[in-house]
């Protein structure tokens, strides 16, 4: 494999990295790492390993710690490079940067500064466990990390409850299990949802079921290794003037049985409780 020799523009590269397995890596992440003046991780280590697996040189240039307590210094030193006229690229300790990670905070500085910043897209935990997860993907909300604190945990969730669109959290393998507890008393335990668990790595698996189910599985065993949470979306409320709106159409071209199925199916209802309605609507005709 040959890696690009050309010069990086100036400015920071977000620079996302394999979640597991090593080659998932990019051709364009594998150029920038090969090229740029600066290197920033939120752990050096995991970043000599991946560059030592493909065969990235260092090359005497600088690789600097960035992490959650590194501070403004050492975010004003890359900043200050930057400005100086040197590409800076950033990677996390695995997977897409800024994404529940420490460079939210770089990045947000370097465009106040009007400093370029370019995203060199990649593997991400989230989506990768969307897609496996057979839960609806097409709209989904990250919540990140569930406040410890059991009271804020509790507040958090509510305001969730709502939300039509399949949500995704990160949480520690120590605290997956009463996460889905409470995740069973604030949104029922009939509600589906998957956990995933060491994506791409040797030891993957994903668990699906409802919330009450994957309470029960987790009860004894909690799970090792990173984790991500999915719960399907809130069953969308439909009022009965709405139900009555879609029946009258329906009825108009149809017998009651097929229009109250039709009209059932079309906005997940109970179709007996829309059977008896399209009966009263015919006989009040």
């Amino acid at each position: 494999m040959v890696l690009s020799t050309t010069p990086l523009a100036p400015g920071l590269y977000v620079v996302a990295t394999p979640i597991g397995a090593a080659r998932d890596i990019t051709l364009r992440a594998l150029d920038i790492l090969a090229t740029a003046d600066v290197l920033a991780a939120e752990d050096t280590r995991n970043t000599r390993r991946l560059m030592e697996i493909h065969s990235v040189s260092l090359g005497g240039r600088p690789l600097v710690s960035y992490h959650d307590h590194s501070g403004p210094a050492q975010r004003e030193k890359l900043l200050r490079h930057i400005e100086e006229g040197r590409s800076v690229a950033y990677v996390s300790d695995a997977g897409t940067p800024l994404v529940a990670d420490p460079g939210f905070a770089l990045a947000r500085d370097a465009i106040a500064r009007g400093l370029p910043v370019w995203s060199a897209p990649g593997p991400s935990a989230l989506l990768a466990a969307l897609v496996v997860s057979g839960l609806p993907s097409d709209r989904f909300l990250f919540a990140g990390f569930a406040p410890t604190a059991k009271g804020a945990r509790a507040k958090f969730l509510a305001e969730l409850a709502r939300v039509p669109a399949t949500l995704i959290f990160f949480e520690a393998p120590k605290r997956v299990s009463q996460m889905i507890r409470e995740c069973v008393s604030v949104f029922g335990g009939e509600r589906r949802a998957a956990v995933c668990r060491e994506l791409t790595k040797k030891f993957e698996e994903v668990k699906r079921g409802t919330l009450l189910e994957l309470s029960e599985a987790y009860a004894d065993a909690p799970p090792k290794g990173e984790i991500v949470l999915l719960i399907d979306r809130a069953a969308e409320q439909v009022s009965d003037e709405d139900r009555d709106a879609a029946l009258t159409a329906a009825l108009a071209t149809m017998s009651v049985k097929d229009a109250a199925r039709h009209v059932a199916e079309a906005l997940d209802l109970p179709r007996r409780d829309v059977y008896q309605a399209a009966l009263a609507m015919a006989k009040a005709r």
